[in-house]
């Protein structure tokens, strides 16, 4: 059997893989190893429609073994792990898919400080949902109480106005996409408080379009809406708002890394001592190998990790960086917040370019970046691959035409049925070529 846990909680298909009783489960597990009877967990979800059902089977869980449930509502996940930190709780659910798409949804736990939980945490709540029916309940007097704590919202909205509020001069004209997603009441008030004219669209969910066509992982209608208003810059969310991909004032997308870069770049040029929390950049293995070299050449130093945020906080934890991200816009900026925060990202992005006086093009421009293709294949076998020797054949193949000039990446989703597949050199019509044809044999082999 597989792991229940991937690199960003538990995630499948709502009602099909990832059923209620899963979350039931979770419940029971969550109470039983990290809060005790008589204390409080925290859960709050995306626009999913399958959302409510996921947190009242959760809460159901929870309160079984006493444990009581405060339910914040539709929120961002950095929100929700915001709300986490505070003293009253023991730990925090969030229950979101965040960048999939709608028919999905997922179970994030958190723990008391808003972090993402350790894999051996993890292995023990698997451990625990697979036998909750062996937890011993409570009798009724002792039930847990669940709780509307939607008005704690609040506390994380007026953390981030007064950050935007520290901004000097960001007059700018922004296009903000909130993807139908959990950002979609809170963000463009946020960003407002900037000083900001804010132009929002993709903000009308209705628990089926979140993602649909918008947000961060298809923002080509936020940069025809840039271009068409004549805006500085354009911010794409995701569903949960812990991405950010931004749009310059001529409609090209910066990516991650460029913004991990551009941030970069303004911590070293801003100086305040000589240590890693200035000087360091954690990244995953996906990150450019161009953003490595900018930021080295500017006196950086770039540590990189396996995919996912949480293996980033590890890293800027144990190297004491104070930035870190991946280049699906997953940014951590540690003075402000302990998680991807795609409004803390909008919001640093501003400063610097209010800051320099200059363009979101021209600060992406200082960090040019190689050539590189990213596939995602849908397959059944996704962890079978290094067991295919004529994919591994190919793979080091590939390897050998790029003459020492560039990488290949291969590596299962830990969110998906699927196999990834990144490729990077110098050349761009090699990468991509070398990339088709690896995706394709993976398809073929592993299907």
């Amino acid at each position: 059997m597989s792991r229940l846990f991937g690199t960003d909680g538990i995630r499948g298909v709502a009602n099909a893989d990832l059923k209620p009783t899963i979350a039931f489960a979770l419940g029971r597990a969550t109470a039983h190893r990290l809060v005790g009877p008589g204390r409080s967990i925290v859960v709050g979800q995306d626009t999913r429609r399958s959302g409510d059902m996921f947190v009242s089977a959760i809460a159901a869980g929870a309160t079984s073994l006493g444990v009581n449930v405060d339910r914040v509502g539709v929120v961002p996940t950095p929100a929700l792990a915001f709300i986490a930190a505070d003293p009253a709780y023991a730990a925090g659910i969030m229950v979101s898919a965040s960048h999939n798409p709608a028919e999905d949804n997922g179970l994030k736990v958190l723990d008391d400080a808003g972090l993402k939980l350790d894999d051996s945490i993890e292995d023990e709540l698997e451990q625990l949902i697979w036998r909750s029916d062996e937890l011993p309940g409570v009798p009724n007097d002792q039930l847990g109480v669940v709780r509307d704590a939607r008005g704690r919202v609040s506390t994380y909205v007026a953390n981030r106005e007064r950050l935007a509020k520290r901004i000097d001069g960001a007059r700018f004209r922004v296009v903000l996409d909130c993807a139908h997603g959990s950002a979609s009441e809170v963000a463009p008030g946020i960003i407002r408080a900037t000083g900001a004219s804010v132009d929002v669209i993709n903000a009308e969910p209705d628990g089926v379009n979140i993602n649909l066509h918008a947000g961060a992982t298809a923002p080509e209608s936020l940069a025809e809406r840039v271009v068409e208003t004549g805006a500085d810059v354009g911010f794409a969310l995701d569903g949960d708002a812990d991405r950010l991909i931004a749009v310059d004032a001529a409609g090209a997308i910066v990516d991650g890394d460029h913004v991990l870069g551009i941030l970069a770049l303004d911590r070293l040029a801003r100086g305040n001592g000589d240590g890693p929390a200035r000087r360091g950049l954690v990244v995953s293995v996906l990150s450019n190998g161009g953003l490595q070299q900018a930021v080295e050449a500017a006196g950086g130093l770039v540590i990189r990790t396996p995919v996912g945020d949480k293996y980033i906080l590890e890293g800027m934890q144990v190297s004491g960086a104070g930035l870190g991200g991946e280049k699906s816009g997953h940014v951590i900026v540690r003075e402000h917040t302990t998680s991807g925060d795609g409004i803390v990202t909008a919001l640093e992005v501003l400063r610097v370019m209010a800051a320099s006086g200059r363009p979101l093009a021209e600060l992406a421009a200082r960090i040019p970046m190689l050539p590189q293709e990213q596939r995602t294949i849908r397959v059944r076998h996704k962890d079978q691959w290094e067991g295919d020797l004529e994919l591994r054949r190919a793979i080091a193949d590939a390897e050998g035409r790029l003459n020492g000039g560039g990488r290949v990446l291969v590596r299962p989703s830990g969110t998906e049925p699927a196999l990834r597949v990144m490729v990077e050199g110098r050349d761009a019509v090699v990468v991509r070529e070398l990339a088709d044809a690896l995706a394709a044999l993976a398809k073929q082999r592993l299907d």
